[in-house]
This record gives C-alpha cells, structure tokens and sequence, in this order.
C-alpha cells in the first residue's frame, strides 16, 4: 500500500518514518518532495576504462564540489545527494521518483538506483543526467524529487543489519561501491 499525505505525516511525527531536516510542506498527496544536498560528484572525460571490481577505476578520474548551485552539462552525469537525511523502519521501502518540472528541464534524477530498502539509513545518492542539448543549473535546497513509502510485511534482514549493506549511513555522494561484492564472472 502506498502511503497518502496524513499517513506520512503521521509516521514522520511517530518516529517510524524519520526525515531530517522535516518540512511538513513538503507533504504531497501521495509522496514527500525531496530536496537537492550540495555535494557533486563527476567523472572526467577520458579513455580509461571504469572496472565495477576495481575500486582504484571506480574512484579514478573523479571530481567533487560542495556548492551551492551546480552547472550540469549536456549528457553529463553526475552523482548529488538529497539534502534530507532518512531512516526507514523495517516495513516500509520507499522510491524516489523525479519531479515533473526538473525532468521538463531534461535532468534526469536516478539510472536505476531508485529504490531504498527497508532499513535504509542516510542520504540518498542521486545519479542525475542532463538529457538536455543545453546546461542546467541546479540549485542546493531546491526540491527535486519525491519519496513514495510503501508499507510492507517486515524485513526480517532489513538494510542496517545487513552485513554487506555498502550505502549505509553515507552523508555525501557516493561512488559505486560494486567492487565490494564478491566477482562472478561468467567462463
């Protein structure tokens, strides 16, 4: 069942749901709007090639910025983070979804990290893209996405006692963490 607007508040004000910095007008119908942190991080343009199971390729050829707006350029990615700060109880996931007038612009918010388990605590790594043939400015504060809630039946394993949970607790932008897994490679 996906939460509506006075169920979100009301596990948001009962602890179950917690969202830092909270503000309650943010609130949507079925959702809560999520706004942009100010740490950026991007790849540079280059021919190395990016191993998913090397960690030394995954953070080569990086740069990072804490600003307060971010210019991103046409067909650029790069990996931001949402200003709130949650933490999830071990029955409700969430998604984040895009808001309309940012995708309008031609920003796309996540490839396919768009899930956040039961359990889930800290920021949430955004892997914004501009799909646009011009720049776009983003602006730290500026709502650019939204949270749907889910309840569920609870985890019995819910993301912070995984052992292997790689995200947990991550305050800033994260790069793939991949490497962490064991490698499987098909003969």
């Amino acid at each position: 069942m996906i939460l509506v607007d006075w169920q979100i508040r009301d596990r948001i004000e009962r602890d179950c749901i917690k969202i830092e910095p909270f503000d309650p007008s943010l609130i949507q119908p079925n959702s809560i709007d999520i706004r942009l942190g100010n740490h950026f991080i991007w790849y540079n343009k280059g021919e190395d090639v990016i191993d998913p199971y090397d960690r030394g390729t995954v953070g080569s050829g990086v740069e990072e910025e804490t600003a307060g707006s971010f210019v991103i350029r046409p067909g650029a990615f790069v990996l931001s983070r949402t200003l709130e700060s949650i933490a999830l109880p071990d029955n409700i996931v969430a998604t984040i979804e895009g808001k309309s007038s940012i995708a309008r612009l031609g920003i796309t918010l996540h490839q396919t990290g768009g899930w956040i388990d039961a359990g889930f605590r800290g920021t949430i790594t955004l892997e914004m893209c501009n799909v646009n043939v011009r720049p776009v400015k983003v602006y730290a504060g500026m709502p650019v996405g939204q949270l749907v809630f889910y309840t569920t039946e609870r985890a019995e394993n819910p993301y912070y006692k995984k052992a292997d949970a790689k995200y947990l607790g991550q305050q800033q932008a994260t790069l793939s963490r991949y490497y962490e897994n064991r490698e499987i490679r098909q003969r």
